[in-house]
């Protein structure tokens, strides 16, 4: 009986098909493109969570210990005894992350994210102790400090029992680092504007470059490589000139052109195709060969006042099917996506079926598109 293909990766596939009707849209440079500069920083830092319900780090983690003590003597309190000796319960040594966006102005507020690296619980109810946040170049540019925040997470354990919800050992502070170093950017540096694609292709590239020419200009913009269009602007053009102009590049919209691609997920099963693949000539059968052993296990009895030995003795059967085999069909060259997917699917075959025969079309070279596995 043949059977469909109703998962989701199916439905992913259909869908695609029907859209290979339709033209794509186009899409507005700001979607495809960056422009070079506006970019996060990452920050990194270490600190403490202190105030946890006895959840925080053990004696193992001996820094968390230290780092306490460092702390209490920078405001004036010596600890004479070991600091082996020390129990911190309620503290937990984290490191924390953050992104530091483009344009961020001193006082402005970021996101950070707590994580545990000791040999903490659960961070519930914890508050973080002033942490600096460092850039790659080992300056302070954020201080992070406040409760965190599990989002839902949580662990308890009782003699015998535990239960775990979420990730309690990684928390989030909503705008819990003040920006203190600025990161200077300024755009249109010497009269010019790089635009990076997400996605380098050449098409795509030439395209964007014709397009900000009808806007801008004859000679205004040029390909440098298949991944940045330069923007030529006026050296003299104040900021407020090329944020104007920024903005209407931004809007401008181009057609991309982007390559014909499957993506497999053989561990999900999941199956991509976008509305671009195409196959060659090609003949495809597809049957199964379903093999039963089944084994009856029986007990040999011997007769009374006999010397025997009551044993098991095992009964083996083996059974082998073949399925019906499907009659061969034969796909014409350049059939769209919409026509592979409805020949695959009257062959009957699962999504595990499919990615072994997309990887056996690829092999014959008759799958014009990238085949990458997941």
């Amino acid at each position: 009986m043949a059977r469909r293909l109703f998962t989701a990766a199916a439905l992913v596939v259909l869908l695609g098909a029907g859209a290979a009707a339709r033209p794509a849209a186009a899409a507005r440079i700001k979607d495809i493109a960056s422009v070079e500069g506006m970019r996060g920083n990452q920050l990194t830092g270490y600190g403490v969570v202190v105030g946890l319900d006895g959840t925080g780090d053990g004696q193992q983690s001996i820094f968390t210990v230290q780092s306490i003590l460092s702390m209490l003597r920078r405001r004036g309190v010596q600890v004479t005894i070991d600091p082996r000796q020390v129990r911190v319960k309620n503290a937990a040594a984290v490191v924390v992350t953050a992104t530091l966006p483009p344009f961020a102005r001193s006082g402005s507020r970021v996101d950070v994210q707590i994580s545990s690296i000791g040999d903490a619980k659960s961070l519930r109810g914890g508050t973080l102790v002033m942490t600096p946040l460092f850039g790659g170049d080992q300056q302070v540019y954020a201080v992070a400090q406040g409760g965190v925040s599990l989002g839902g997470g949580y662990s308890a354990s009782a003699p015998g029992a535990q239960a775990t919800s979420g990730h309690p050992t990684v928390g989030v502070i909503t705008g819990g680092a003040l920006v203190e170093r600025e990161v200077p950017v300024r755009l249109g540096a010497g009269g010019l504007v790089r635009l990076s694609l997400h996605e380098a292709d050449f098409t795509t590239a030439s395209r964007v470059a014709s397009v900000v020419n009808d806007f801008l200009g004859n000679g205004a913009a040029s390909t440098r490589d298949p991944g940045t269009v330069e923007v030529r602007l006026d050296p003299d053009a104040s900021e407020e000139q090329v944020m104007a102009l920024v903005a209407g590049i931004e809007t401008l919209k181009v057609q991309p052109d982007r390559r014909a691609r499957v993506i497999v997920n053989e561990r999900t099963g999941t199956v991509i195709m976008g509305e671009d693949v195409r196959i060659a000539p090609v003949g495809i059968a597809h049957g199964s060969l379903q093999v039963t052993v089944k084994v009856d296990l029986g007990v040999s009895q011997p007769a009374p006042f006999s010397e025997g030995q009551t044993v098991v003795v095992p009964d083996s059967s083996i059974q082998v099917k073949e399925g019906d085999v499907e009659r061969l069909n034969l796909f014409r060259g350049g059939v769209s996506l919409r026509e592979l997917v409805s020949g695959l699917n009257a062959l009957g075959i699962t999504p595990q079926d499919l990615i072994a025969v997309l990887q056996a079309i690829k092999s014959a070279g008759a799958l014009d598109a990238d085949l990458e596995l997941m």
